[in-house]
């Protein structure tokens, strides 16, 4: 069966459409000599006029059309594009934030770690971190470095339990301290994890030691190490296990893995390994054997990257050391944000309850106290360090209003429920329950609005409107609405007592 032909425009609707076409040529056309005879009329007038007044002209012609360019190619891109580079700290920016907070809280710890960076300095000694998981011999490579039996190393793996420092001399004759490190795969022991990885941030270069194919946990660790901008090592510690080509190949892999972030060298610390013998009938029992020492490839490595010296070394680890401050007191200054954010809460949710005792007929909607939702808004954004126009929180007011009278009756169904837990309390008037319920409803604002601004760093309205219903339409817990009915009962006291 034939596929039917789509109808063709009439006679009348082609002529039409040529006569277009045809008056569009003629357009086009006359533009395109109107705009060729201005231009040579231009440049005509150019050449005639003075030489300078001519390059000033063609200069502005040029400057426009590189703007427009350039205009035309960011609104072709759109919002947004490369991110701004976060700026490095620096010790000024450091030394005000520990002030700001020694303002609010004695023996500040990351005071210390700042003392700790400057006597480092001033020793002048050349600190190397050796890092990595947990038996693969970083004990046994640190004794091997320092030419010191008398270094605690056991034969099991993952003993080391703090920082060990021993001295170690190169072929130069220029002295290490170095610096044995907790292993980061210690089972249930996240503060040997943070030692290890404080102390890498204080040391002036690092040696990453593994003993095979490197793994997921360990490629991740080194991703850290390899982030602290230090000169690096990766030591295939134990290679004797390997034969040549399995040793070649794997040392293959680490340096195309690196790209050249870190040297990669295979050596062997020494020390002595647990084997099984079987003898001849059948019977296995551990023994001890010694493992040989190679350590030529790992000092040579560590003269070349170390051959700066301590002094050519020390800004990027006081960079580093600077970032990892950041870092904690920026923990510190949130922690204590939010206790200040808590704390304006309650006050406001006091003031709210204080309100609706007093109100003749109390209610749950925001509209009721807008001045103390805004009051408290305020202070929230203030406090995140957020400047939002008098519109937005106006808008956002609205909007949460919206949210609270739909979940109005719930909010009073709830509160009624929960003081029956209390006894004495659950036949009380309605009065203390509108006060409950409209203390619910400050708390639960300021808890949504403070949540929103640690998370987001700014006031989303939708993220926080959903925090704002989810918290109204669940259960309070016992000491919250404990905390209410004692502000209220306290104002009701205050009352009966002035009267």
């Amino acid at each position: 069966m034939d596929t039917p032909r789509p109808p063709r425009p009439t006679r009348p609707l082609r002529g039409l459409l040529l006569l277009v076409l045809a008056v569009a040529t003629v357009v086009l056309l006359l533009a395109a000599l109107l705009a060729a005879d201005t231009a040579l009329s231009v440049w005509q007038r150019l050449r005639e006029a003075p030489a300078w007044l001519g390059w000033s002209v063609v200069a502005a012609i040029g400057a426009l059309l590189g703007g427009s360019s350039w205009l035309g190619w960011r609104l072709w891109r759109g919002p947004g594009g490369p991110e701004i580079a976060a700026v490095a700290p620096t010790r000024h920016t450091i030394e005000s934030r520990l002030e700001q907070l020694e303002a609010r809280a004695a023996g500040v710890p990351e005071r210390a770690e700042l003392h700790a960076l400057d006597a480092r300095a001033a020793g002048g000694e050349l600190h190397v971190g050796v890092f990595g998981r947990s038996s693969t011999g970083k004990s046994s490579l640190v004794r091997a470095l320092a030419g010191r039996e008398d270094l605690a190393v056991d034969v099991r793996g993952g003993t080391t339990r703090e920082v060990g420092h021993a001295r170690a001399m190169l072929a130069d004759g220029r002295e290490l301290v170095l610096a044995d490190l907790p292993g980061l795969a210690e089972p249930g022991a996240p503060a040997l994890a943070a030692t290890a990885r404080a102390e890498a941030i204080r040391a002036h270069a690092l040696v990453y030691v593994l003993d095979g194919d490197i793994t997921r946990e360990e490629a991740s660790e080194l991703e850290v190490v390899l982030a602290l901008g230090k000169p690096t090592v990766v030591a295939l510690n134990k290679r004797d296990r390997y034969d040549p080509a399995e040793r070649a190949a794997l040392l293959q892999r680490l340096r195309e893995r690196m790209q050249g972030r870190a040297a990669v060298v295979g050596v062997s610390a020494g020390g002595v390994q647990e084997i099984e013998r079987v003898d001849a009938d059948g019977q296995r029992a551990p023994i001890l054997r010694e493992r040989p020492r190679e350590m030529a490839a790992l000092l040579e490595a560590l003269v070349q990257l170390t051959a700066p010296g301590a002094a050519g070394l020390e800004p990027a680890r006081q960079s580093a050391v600077l970032a990892s401050l950041d870092q904690r007191l920026a923990a510190s200054e949130a922690s204590l944000r939010a206790q200040d954010a808590a704390a304006a809460v309650r006050k406001y949710t006091r003031r709210a309850v204080v309100g609706a005792l007093a109100a003749v007929a109390p209610g749950t909607d925001l509209i009721i106290q807008g001045a103390l939702a805004t009051a408290l808004l305020r202070e929230l954004t203030a406090l995140y360090g957020l400047g939002l126009r008098d519109v937005d929180l106006d808008r956002f007011i609205e909007r949460a209003g919206g949210t609270v009278r739909t979940a109005t009756s719930i909010t009073l169904a709830i509160a009624g429920n929960a003081m029956k837990a209390f006894p004495g309390l659950g036949t009380l008037g309605g009065g203390l329950v509108h006060a409950v319920a409209y203390g619910l409803v400050f708390d639960s604002l300021g808890r949504a609005v403070a949540a929103t601004l640690a998370e987001r760093g700014t006031l989303d309205p939708a993220a926080t409107l959903a925090r704002l219903d989810h918290d109204l339409r669940a259960v309070p817990s016992a000491s919250r609405v404990g905390d209410l009915l004692r502000i209220a009962r306290e104002v009701g006291s205050a009352d009966r007592e002035a009267r």
